[in-house]
């Protein structure tokens, strides 16, 4: 006879694992420095800067 299985242990287990694996994909799309971040911001205000220069009147 097989060993009974708790299935709220299973079940949350499950739920953990799920949310850990959604935190590192979290992390990977949005875990920037703060460094990276200015940097884009930076990039971001210039590309608008240089479309604005060459806006005709």
């Amino acid at each position: 006879m097989a060993d009974p299985v708790n299935l709220n242990r299973y079940r949350k287990d499950k739920a953990r694992a799920e949310r850990r694996a959604q935190a590192d994909e979290n992390a990977v799309r949005f875990g920037r420095s703060k460094a990276q971040k200015s940097l884009a911001k930076a990039q971001a205000d210039k590309a608008a800067r240089d479309l604005d220069g060459k806006r005709k009147d």
